[in-house]
């Protein structure tokens, strides 16, 4: 079983075989159960996608509920048979990344035809696939577009603010989205993009985790400005 973490507050769980899988269940998953192998804080709320040796997937949201020596203790709420259904699941997945190479392949060369300003226009309303695409285009009105596009998840406004291409305009907006500004993935795409202005980044370094802070401070800085202000808060804290 491989356990890796796949957000700030997500994790991923893969078992590599069926027997595998069918002893987590009975010693764990039909309790309602699960053993994850990083410490966590009691109580706290996190996804797990949990991955089938066949293909097979199913996203939960765990409760923290007791430590452990190596990890953590979560619990479950869903049904515990009906994850190991699913869980046990075939999926084809030769079949479907022949289907998804073929449609990414047709929707690249569609949108490679368009013009600045269509894919302007076309990214306001574009599909997940579509976005995936216009996601790595260097105008940077074309990532601003992709922000108005009410579809738009958080991992990719993660990746718009990882971009090379980011403006003030950019970072401007996805600071002043609540649901954005909120996730510890974005703050972090923003902090560490030397495109973010300084101001900006200040303001995020005052959100962070004090693990965070350590790391800028450690030499992960943008800048001289964000490094010493990381140092000076941990002076502080001290």
């Amino acid at each position: 079983m491989k356990i890796f973490r796949s957000g700030s507050d997500a994790f991923t769980v893969e078992f590599e075989s069926e027997e595998e899988l069918r002893e987590e269940h009975r010693t764990n998953l039909s309790v309602g159960g699960l053993r994850l192998s990083e410490p966590l804080p009691l109580h706290a709320q996190i996804g797990v996608t949990l991955r089938g040796p066949w293909g097979g997937e199913v996203e939960v949201r765990a409760t923290v509920v007791a430590p452990l020596p190596d990890g953590a203790a979560v619990a479950i709420t869903d049904d515990p048979q009906e994850l190991l259904t699913r869980l046990l699941a075939h999926t084809d997945v030769s079949d479907e990344a022949d289907e998804s190479t073929e449609r990414s392949q047709n929707v690249s060369d569609r949108l490679r035809g368009l013009t600045q300003t269509e894919k302007i226009i076309q990214a306001a309303k574009a599909d997940r696939v579509e976005r995936a695409f216009l996601v790595q285009d260097s105008d940077p009105r074309v990532l601003l577009s992709l922000l108005r596009n009410p579809r738009i998840t958080v991992d990719e406004v993660v990746r718009v603010a990882k971009s090379s291409h980011l403006t003030y305009q950019t970072a401007d907006m996805i600071m002043k989205t609540t649901q954005w500004i909120g996730n510890l993935d974005v703050r972090l795409a923003l902090i560490h993009n030397p495109k973010t202005p300084p101001p900006f980044a200040m303001r995020i370094l005052a959100t962070l985790p004090e693990s965070e802070v350590r790391v800028i401070a450690r030499g992960a800085a943008t800048s001289m400005a964000l490094k010493q202000a990381a140092l000076r808060r941990l002076q502080g804290s001290s």
